[in-house]
């Protein structure tokens, strides 16, 4: 391994691993800890949906790339509505 290489990897280290405040330790292991739990939220509107049709109402669309998407959204929010009936 040459000089150069040595000295970076002595920097590397000090940076990551120097000295800490105290206070600054603790926050580093708390967010080194893996959630034990996820959070999801279920909405009724979808945003990407929302947007789109924002978008369309602004320009007209050249590639129609969206419109599988918005054809699914739908369609699962239709049959979400029929089960509700």
């Amino acid at each position: 391994m040459s000089d150069k290489d040595d000295l970076e990897r002595k920097l590397s280290e000090l940076l990551e691993d120097g000295e800490m405040e105290e206070a600054d330790r603790t926050a580093k292991e708390i967010r080194q800890i893996s959630p034990k739990y996820e959070i999801r939220i279920q909405t009724t509107l979808d945003p990407i949906v929302e947007e789109t049709l924002r978008y369309r109402k602004i320009g007209h669309e050249l590639d129609d790339r969206y419109d599988k998407y918005l054809e699914r959204a739908k369609k699962d929010h239709g049959s979400a509505d029929g089960d509700n009936s």
